[in-house]
């Protein structure tokens, strides 16, 4: 009768070694070798009548081996389920473990270990002690404003004046790197861009004034844009924003088209199509939707850096033990190609991590009765759908609409990925419940900076 014997060999690291008898496994490979005999095509014999003595001749050794294997792997899963062993991957066989032992002319007991690396009972950090902030961006007039001009310039008609007369102009130009004086430096940066002629800092735009096609100025970047807009055109002009020299760079900047867009009316055929969905009479009204949206847009940016804060809280702040060298040897194993101890404990540490993470969101969803919904999945489709559609009308019943879930229903990866992600959300919802942040009200120019220096922090 086979034998299963467990011990201890390092933290949450156990041995288990399986003894089958000859009685474990004979019957079995009997078996095997009738079947065996009667699927046979061996040459002088009809098909199902090779004698079973010349089967075992021939396969004996290998059909024993599979045999005393399967014997030895389903004692070692009944052992495990019986103990109720909760443990990371599979069961890593042991070196020791020789099958050339295993003998068709001799059948004996035999002896196959295996390492376990055992999940560890932990407890997740108390959030409630968490230090935490939630941000409130103070959403003001200006920023109102400034989206209603945007607004309406992206619905506006683009006319082609003569020459530039103001800040809403739109110019096609051509930057050509040049020195003080205009002459293109040999092998220097050229590239086309359009810009409002707002986008130049106020001092600037004078300069444009009255131009043409084909007329240029001279300009260095450092005194022509502001910080913001000079950023951008740094990199859409393939220089590194972190050299200092970037900005004395001269250019020589070409216009090859003026454009001018007349501003769409702000009345109520505006306001239907930025909002085709809501009945919006007035201009107050329309800032109030306008405003409302730039809320919804900051809320979820605050509350991303919040989900990132509590992220980091309570990964640093749950203590959780992990059976090291299991897992080691199962990093050098696990993968398409095997990898050296070298490599293994190269990756331990970001691994170590991801795992710590998996095992408190499990623990969260087990506790909690956290579910993802069949339901949930089809929403997320939809609305993922709707938002390709964006700005368009339409019933959200419509058959096509309703093809397009079902199809997405059908898609293993997306039902895994949407699934996985419905479910890390519902986690960060119940920290959200758990701790007490200090309420914090501040502007968005102050908040991208803080999370600007978060970044070039973890860079």
């Amino acid at each position: 009768m086979a034998t299963v014997t467990r011990e201890n060999i390092s933290l949450l690291n156990d041995k288990i070694t399986v003894k089958v008898a000859k009685d474990d496994y004979l019957p079995s490979f009997e078996k095997a070798l009738k079947e065996y005999s009667k699927k046979a095509n061996i040459p002088g014999f009809r098909k199902g009548m090779v004698p079973v003595g010349m089967i075992k001749k021939m396969y004996g050794n290998s059909v024993l081996t599979d045999e005393v294997l399967r014997t030895v792997e389903k004692e070692l899963t009944n052992y495990m389920t019986s103990e109720k062993l909760d443990i990371f991957a599979q069961p890593l066989p042991l070196p020791e473990n020789d099958a050339r032992q295993i003998d068709v002319s001799s059948p004996a007991e035999y002896a196959f270990a295996f390492e376990v690396g055992l999940k560890p009972e932990f407890t997740i950090a108390d959030l409630a002690k968490a230090k935490l902030t939630r941000y409130k961006i103070e959403v003001t007039d200006q920023m109102v404003n400034d989206e209603v001009e945007r607004l309406q310039i992206r619905n506006g008609k683009m006319t082609d004046p003569e020459s530039v007369t103001g800040d809403d102009n739109v110019i096609n130009i051509t930057f050509t790197e040049s020195d003080a004086d205009g002459n293109a430096i040999e092998g220097g940066i050229s590239k086309d861009n359009s810009l409002l002629v707002k986008y130049f800092n106020e001092n600037f735009r004078k300069n444009w004034i009255g131009k043409k096609k084909d007329d240029f100025v001279v300009l260095q970047l450092a005194t022509a844009f502001d910080e913001k807009e000079r950023e951008w055109i740094i990199s859409d002009l393939g220089l590194d924003k972190e050299d200092k020299t970037a900005t004395e760079k001269y250019f020589k900047v070409t216009i090859t088209k003026v454009g001018l867009v007349e501003r769409a009316e702000l009345n109520e055929e505006f306001f239907k199509t930025v909002y085709p969905k809501k009945e919006i009479k007035t201009e107050e009204e329309f800032k109030a939707a306008i405003k409302e949206e730039i809320n919804n847009y900051w809320d979820a940016q605050t509350r991303s850096q919040l989900h990132h804060s509590l992220y980091h809280e309570i990964l640093d702040h749950t203590n959780i033990d992990f059976p090291e060298s299991f897992l080691k040897r199962w990093i050098q194993s696990s993968g398409e190609q095997p990898k050296s101890a070298e490599e293994a404990e190269h990756e331990f540490p970001v691994f170590a991590n991801q795992l710590k993470w998996t095992l408190i969101v499990n623990k969260v969803v087990t506790e909690n009765n956290i579910e993802v919904t069949a339901d949930d999945i089809k929403a997320s489709a939809k609305q993922q759908l709707l938002s390709y559609m964006q700005g368009q009308v339409m019933d959200e019943e419509q058959p096509w609409i309703t093809d397009y879930v079902n199809r997405m229903m059908q898609d293993r990866k997306f039902v895994e990925e949407t699934m996985h992600r419905i479910q890390t959300d519902k986690v960060f919802a119940w920290t959200e419940t758990q701790i007490k942040p200090t309420e914090k009200t501040i502007t968005a120019e102050e908040f991208n900076k803080m999370q600007q220096e978060h970044q070039h922090h973890h860079h």
